[in-house]
């Protein structure tokens, strides 16, 4: 679920940004930027603690079977 928050967030603040910067409203345009590069962060968050968590679980399964 969190990566398709991620996702949203990232396309809407790419919306808010071109529609900021078609229309001239800078404020608009950086929240969109703000949004984008927020949501982008998140992801690669989300990334990280798959990958994290991959490694921690190979490494247990290693030890399990080291054990028999």
């Amino acid at each position: 679920m969190g990566n398709l928050k991620n996702k949203s967030d990232e396309l809407i603040g790419k919306a808010k940004e071109a529609v900021g910067d078609v229309t001239g409203n800078e404020k608009l345009k950086l929240k969109g930027k703000a949004q984008k590069t927020s949501g982008k962060a998140k992801d690669k968050v989300e990334d990280v603690k798959e990958k994290a968590s991959e490694k921690v679980n190979d490494a247990l399964g290693d030890e399990k079977e080291d054990k028999k």
